[in-house]
């Protein structure tokens, strides 16, 4: 690795700690900012109570003793205890749904890579064919389609009518409709983003120039083209692997699913402070270095690409 890497690399690295970090304080100050607090909903619980739980979780301390404080025990990797969930620690809550989340979105992440790379190919070697127009009109369907939409039909369909698939998520074989429908929109894109570069690689001159020097066909798909148009891929996938292991908060919601993005909507809806930002933190974290990792990448697939 050469030294402008490494700089580039240190620079980025710094650039996504400030990233993290200013998300960190929008979140933290918006969410102070809604009305109302965590312990305002609580049933039967007397005004002295409800002091004596701010107090303590140090909800009672100025906004700005929260802020350094909660900060400080961010940078020690403390994301202190649930506000709703009394007895558990938010890392033990986000380390399980991670579990889950982390399963469902690397299975569906990487369907949709293979099969939406597969099928890009396969549109562009056959433009202007049945093929390319059914690929196409179905991709187009897919990307259009909210997340939403989708599941409640793979819902109805496979769990409700048919019957042959659970539609609780945390039943046996309750993720394949998740992993469909996370997988459908991402799988749709990456075929259409295959298909545009592939066609642009196809028309290059070193292209026409191996074909006309007899090289055979698969040797120029898969040992130039394919590989060469790969590069908007690896932009894509890298925040998409990122999205989706963090776990589809809508998706997550209609199957039931017991991973991270469930739990974060629960704790907004809670208004679990200390949940609200652990699952921001590891969100962003996560998005940041998976972009990084994208850059890294590009210069694996395409060595003439410099890193400054």
């Amino acid at each position: 690795m050469n030294p402008k890497t490494i700089t580039y690399i240190i620079k980025r690295l710094i650039l996504a700690v400030f990233t993290v970090w200013i998300v960190f304080t929008l979140t933290f100050f918006i969410m102070h900012a809604v009305p109302g607090g965590p312990f305002v909903g609580e049933k039967a619980i007397s005004k002295a109570a409800q002091q004596a739980l701010e107090a303590k979780y140090g909800l009672d301390k100025p906004l700005s003793a929260q802020y350094f404080t909660y900060l400080n025990d961010v940078v020690h990797l403390r994301f202190g205890p649930s506000l709703k969930q009394r007895g558990r620690m938010v890392i033990d809550i986000m380390m399980d749904g991670m579990r889950t989340s982390a399963k469902l979105g690397v299975i569906a992440a990487v369907l949709a890579l293979v099969i939406g790379v597969v099928l890009g190919a396969i549109a562009a070697l056959r433009r202007n064919t049945v093929f390319d127009r059914i690929i196409m009109v179905l991709t187009t369907a897919f990307v259009s389609m909210p997340s939403f939409i989708m599941g409640s039909l793979l819902l109805v369909a496979f769990a409700i009518k048919l019957h042959v698939l659970p539609a609780n998520g945390a039943a046996a074989g309750g993720l394949v409709l998740p992993i469909v429908t996370l997988m459908l929109y991402p799988m749709a894109y990456i075929t259409r983003l295959t298909r545009s570069s592939m066609l642009d690689v196809l028309g290059q001159d070193y292209i026409r120039t191996a074909k006309a020097k007899g090289v055979p066909a698969p040797k120029i798909i898969f040992g130039h083209a394919l590989k060469n148009s790969l590069i908007p891929v690896i932009t894509y996938f890298g925040p998409m692997l990122a999205y989706i292991v963090t776990g589809s908060l809508v998706v997550e919601q209609i199957f039931a699913v017991p991973g991270i993005g469930r739990a974060f909507v629960s704790s907004i809806i809670n208004r679990d402070y200390m949940m609200i930002m652990g699952t921001t933190i590891v969100l962003a974290t996560l998005i940041v270095v998976m972009n990084l990792i994208s850059d890294i990448m590009y210069k694996i697939v395409d060595p003439r690409i410099t890193l400054e």
